[in-house]
């Protein structure tokens, strides 16, 4: 019954993650943290961390990752398979349209029309992640003592990086990871 459950959820997110695996984020968290329970947000942010590091596409390392924790191994290949199955019909099936009708003004508007979705998407799964980041998956509060300062300066001196010097990401998260395992060995404290 598991593997049905794990095949479906991630049929649906490899349906409607419509931009990408950014794009699906809000869908897998939807599923795995949300409706399931599979997972805690702490896990899902951890997840997801560990997908971006990992080569390959996000949303199918999530539903490897995912379905490893839930099913071990089998879990895996289902999440896996239920991932890529609607990608892998649904692009030829536009390959072979978009090639037929390529010049129609519809297609373009239709294409046009979906960019805006695709970058409200993306920034929902940001903004969940950063609070999961900052507050650890607590209520939002403005209090001190529940903001994860070391968090937010790590978040600024990464943005500010990417942005001034278009630093390659897999070196972004190398040093940020570095610099929080120092950090945090040296006031583990901080840690919230």
């Amino acid at each position: 019954m598991i593997y049905l459950k794990l095949f479906w959820s991630f049929i649906q997110i490899g349906l409607f993650s419509i931009g990408g695996g950014y794009a699906a984020m809000p869908l897998i968290q939807e599923q795995v943290v949300e409706l399931n329970k599979w997972i805690t947000m702490t896990e899902f942010t951890d997840i997801i961390t560990i997908a971006e590091m990992t080569p390959g596409p996000i949303a199918v390392n999530s539903a490897t990752f995912v379905g490893i924790q839930v099913a071990g191994i089998p879990g895996a290949l289902v999440a896996t398979l239920g991932c890529i199955l609607p990608s892998c019909v649904i692009v030829l099936t536009l390959a072979f349209l978009y090639y037929k009708y390529q010049g129609l003004a519809v297609i373009n508007g239709v294409l046009s029309g979906l960019r805006p979705v695709v970058v409200a998407l993306i920034a929902s799964a940001g903004i969940s992640i950063f609070i999961a980041a900052v507050w650890g998956g607590r209520a939002v509060s403005f209090a001190p003592s529940s903001i994860n300062f070391v968090s937010i300066a790590i978040f600024a001196v990464a943005v500010f990086v990417l942005r001034k010097w278009k630093l390659n990401p897999i070196y972004m998260m190398l040093g940020c990871g570095v610099v929080g395992g120092i950090i945090y060995m040296i006031f583990p404290t901080l840690l919230k």
